[in-house]
């Protein structure tokens, strides 16, 4: 049973290939600008799609300050510590734990916990036997015997998948509960409902919530490709021409605290986390439901879980990956629950690309701003609504939202359906 413990979103801390801040990242969006180009991580040329949202070679090395540790985490975990550093930061927790005795300093930290989603492995964690691979030409006792003086002994350490959750609670001191999912695309915003969930039911009094992931490797998207998936050109969302979505990398995070806890560290309240829902359609690995049964019952349960009705949401942010069949009924799941007549819709993915794990929880930051702002941004990349989607409320220009509530759709392989209602932080205490 849902506990009545308001949750508070006091800190957000993102990076993607748009930017390192929420606020550049949401100038992008509002100017129309896209982060999607030429792949620079390897040579694309005979590659059968080129194009992604990276997080560019510069802005890497600014990431974590750490040189050591840069040599133990992989592209994803720098992602993911920079956006957990960036939200505790400006959420005010550092400064209240400093205030402090030190008895009270230990309760505090055992106190804070950590969840993260992420996207798990990845064939870049192979990269370093790959050359063993081939100079072995099968024979395995030469691999075995090669193995310790070729791959890295570090190899192991980088690779974990748990890595944000280690390291955020190792330097911060958070030793409360935490937990690292790996589901797909949504990672993130189960990391999110997941941390919520801890804060209603008394396992902690603050939590950060991290989605992070680089799914932009040349295996990755071959068969990504090979699927049907991606896009040549742009990611339309929503659009007649559209064909499929477009890979991006990095990470947000926010940090959750009970109403309690923002009323005592005096930290700003950025929006309030009121509900979420989560359910399987149980199909397939890759099918989904053309009437998008599964995304609608995860809307139904959000909302019941926020005691709001769909009629009080005022803006949705939809997952609007791109791809033909899940756009269709993502537009069919929302049709059904506000029935047919839904709030204005928005996706964020034709900006900053399609980021796998680390995408709810980037839609989750953007929501933050436009709901807070009223404003729900256009989809730059829509020329035409596809005709078989009307009368989906989605534009190529601004639209004001319709209240204070904002709605998030995720979705992944597997039949996965995740949402999440906000409310903006202006709203109540």
């Amino acid at each position: 049973m849902r506990s009545s413990k308001s949750i508070a979103i006091t800190g957000v801390g993102c990076v993607c290939g748009a930017g390192k801040t929420v606020d550049s990242i949401w100038s992008s969006v509002l100017e129309g600008k896209s982060a999607v180009a030429p792949i620079s991580q390897w040579d694309v040329a005979q590659w059968p799609v080129g194009i992604a949202a990276e997080v560019q070679p510069r802005e890497l090395r600014t990431l974590v300050e750490d040189r050591r540790l840069q040599k133990m985490i992989s592209r994803t975990d720098l992602f993911g510590l920079y956006a957990a550093g960036q939200a505790i930061q400006q959420s005010g927790v550092l400064t209240q734990r400093e205030k402090l005795e030190a008895a009270a300093q230990a309760q505090f930290n055992d106190r804070s916990g950590v969840y993260a989603g992420c996207g798990g492995g990845t064939f870049r964690s192979a990269y370093e036997f790959f050359p063993l691979l081939t100079q072995a030409a099968g024979d395995m006792e030469i691999f075995g015997r090669d193995l310790e003086t070729t791959v890295d002994p570090m190899w192991l350490l980088r690779q974990l998948p748990n890595n944000v959750v280690c390291h955020v609670g190792i330097r911060h001191g958070f030793r409360g509960t935490n937990a690292c999912i790996t589901n797909q695309c949504v990672g993130g915003a189960l990391a999110v409902a997941e941390a919520a969930a801890a804060l209603r039911t008394g396992e902690a009094d603050r939590a950060v919530a991290v989605g992070h992931d680089a799914p932009i490797e040349p295996e990755t998207v071959l068969h990504y490709h090979n699927l049907g998936l991606l896009a040549q050109d742009t990611l339309r969302p929503f659009d007649h021409a559209r064909a499929g979505t477009v890979f991006g990398e990095g990470a947000a995070a926010v940090v959750l605290v009970t109403a309690a806890e923002a009323a005592a560290c005096g930290a700003p309240v950025l929006g309030e986390l009121l509900g979420s829902g989560c359910v399987t359609e149980a199909t397939g690995i890759v099918e989904l439901r053309p009437d998008g049964d599964g995304l609608a019952r995860a809307i139904q349960l959000a909302l019941q879980d926020g005691k709001i009705s769909a009629d009080e949401v005022g803006m949705v942010v939809a997952h609007g990956n791109g791809t033909p069949a899940s756009d269709a009924s993502e537009a069919c799941a929302l049709q059904r629950v506000f029935k047919g007549t839904p709030p204005p819709i928005t996706s964020f993915k034709w900006a900053i690309g399609h980021s796998i794990a680390a995408s709810a929880t980037l839609d989750l930051a953007l929501a933050l701003k436009a709901i807070n702002e009223r404003v729900v941004p256009g989809i730059a990349t829509l020329n035409e609504l596809d005709p078989a989607l009307h009368p989906l409320p989605v534009s190529s220009r601004p639209q004001p939202a319709r209240s204070d509530i904002a709605l998030l759709c995720s979705r992944g392989f597997g039949g996965m359906n995740v949402a999440l209602v906000l409310r903006a932080g202006n709203s109540r205490s």
